[in-house]
């Protein structure tokens, strides 16, 4: 068996650099929305409320399910609590 070193977990589990670069992404914004939730120690009805979703949406972001949320999605979210959401692209050297 050999060993292999990947970059991020996500390359790990993703083998399409694309797919994997979209979940590093939706994993760094769902991140922040569960943050920002749990330091306002919001209910998950508080929290439905003002990202104007249901309780069992917000159930799914909590437990991290990422398969439910587009990039989309999460930045409109993260919005509608406030948040400024800005973007870093950095390409990657030739190798």
């Amino acid at each position: 068996m050999t060993k292999r070193r990947f970059e991020s977990v996500w390359d790990a589990i993703e083998s399409d650099p694309r797919e994997a670069a979209n979940l590093r992404a939706r994993a760094e914004l769902m991140v922040a929305l569960q943050e920002h939730v749990r330091r306002r120690s919001m209910t998950q009805a508080e929290a439905a409320r003002l990202l104007d979703i249901t309780q069992p949406r917000v159930s799914d972001l909590m437990r991290g399910k990422i398969e439910l949320f587009s990039i989309d999605t999460l930045v409109d979210l993260l919005g509608r609590a406030g948040a400024s959401v800005k973007l870093r692209v950095q390409f990657k050297r030739a190798a």
